[in-house]
């Protein structure tokens, strides 16, 4: 049995995955950059008016002084003649300004009588233009390469003339469950028999961290049903047994992989819930078995699965630790290292404060529906009283 922390370095062995996919910028949202995005040109590409008014020299712009309006310069159509002294260029919000000017005096702060216009007030420190390139420079680096892309980086992509942009292939993730007892949703239960659900969750959450799930569907505790489904799925990047792998003589999950070629490199994780965690490989393709209990399965995900994916996605696996002051007691843990199902809810003057879920049972699911953070507890923690401080991972 290892630690959390070796299996984790165990995972982050797998290479990212190679091929990359040139995808319209339309339809990267959600996808992984496999390469360092650069600016193609620089923006703003020149000063430009960031109000309503007149482009002027400060020099001449006193409180009281009169200035020639000699054209303007709308967005688009930059005014191109030269600009004498006591004399200013109408300009828009987006207008280029006439070379030579260096203030815009907002047209609030003027009057205007025909071609001639009045300074009202003193200028301001504000000189109300946006400098050349004080968005972005030809050549700067906009995202960087693992970044998973979001509304905004779509945005600055778009804005630095990018159609396409190189994401990795969402990797394949086969999940098979186990078990002759279990049904699907609808089913007419008979004595001993329970509703599979592991795999919607799973499913959904293999989504947000990236991935593409396919449903290998439930296999009965029988070692050639196993077998069948497993060797149809070599085009897979990691298959995701759930259940079946304890040491009852129902569980045959971890010898038909090994039958099938994929070399142990864990068997336990020294976790609570979660210590039937394993791994194993074949060639690039990897396996990542999870526990059947829907909550060791669904704590084994956050903590093993996501970073998986996301190192075969080229994407930093930090995770985000939170703390917090706990509004419950918890007992003295013991000598695997666990992580509670709790609430984060943070006071108006940012205190956070962290509730345990009452029951911690391996086999509940609705704790997780309320859940936001799963609380760490070191092997051999004591109990905490209610204002004990805890740290723990965000479930987002």
């Amino acid at each position: 049995m290892i630690t959390r922390e070796q299996a984790l370095r165990h995972l982050a062995e797998l290479p990212p995955l190679g091929d990359l996919e040139l995808v319209p910028l339309v339809d990267c949202a959600g996808r992984v950059l496999a390469e360092d995005v650069h600016a193609t040109l620089t923006r703003p590409p020149a000063a430009m008016s960031a109000m309503d008014g007149y482009a002027v020299r400060r020099e001449d712009a006193e409180a009281g002084a009169a200035l020639q309006v000699i054209g303007e310069s709308p967005a688009g159509a930059p005014f191109s003649g030269n600009v004498g002294a006591r004399q200013c260029v109408r300009v828009f919000t987006g207008s280029v300004i006439p070379d030579g000017l260096d203030h815009v005096v907002i047209q609030e702060d003027v009057s205007r009588e025909g071609e001639t216009i009045f300074i009202q007030t003193p200028l301001d420190n504000s000189r109300n233009i946006r400098a050349a390139g004080i968005d972005f420079f030809e050549g700067d680096v906009l995202v960087h390469a693992g970044t998973r892309i979001g509304p905004a980086h779509l945005s600055l992509c778009a804005a630095a003339n990018h159609a396409h942009l190189p994401v990795r292939r969402r990797p394949k993730v086969g999940l098979l469950t186990n078990g002759d007892e279990l049904r699907p949703p609808g089913s007419a239960l008979l004595p001993g028999q329970i509703i599979s659900s592991n795999e919607y969750a799973l499913q959904v959450l293999i989504r947000d961290w990236g991935a593409d799930p396919v449903n290998l569907g439930t296999a009965r505790d029988d070692p050639e049903d196993i077998r069948k489904r497993i060797e149809g799925a070599f085009d897979l990047d990691v298959l995701v047994p759930i259940g079946g792998a304890s040491v009852g003589d129902h569980d045959h999950m971890k010898s038909v992989f090994a039958e099938l070629g994929f070399e142990p490199v864990f068997s336990k994780v020294a976790v609570q819930p979660g210590k039937p965690t394993w791994h194993s490989r074949r060639g690039a393709q990897s396996v990542l078995g999870l526990p059947g209990n829907p909550a060791s399965a669904l704590v084994c995900a956050h903590l093993f699965l996501r970073p998986l994916l996301q190192g075969l996605l080229g994407q930093n696996t930090t995770r985000q630790w939170v703390s917090g002051r706990l509004t419950a007691a918890i007992p003295a843990n013991g000598q695997r290292e666990a992580f509670l199902r709790g609430n984060l809810d943070t006071e108006v003057d940012g205190t956070a404060n962290i509730t345990p879920a009452p029951n911690q049972d391996s086999s509940l699911l609705r704790p997780f529906v309320t859940a936001n953070v799963m609380i760490h507890r070191p092997p051999g923690a004591p109990a905490l009283e209610p204002g004990g401080r805890v740290e723990g991972i965000l479930l987002s």
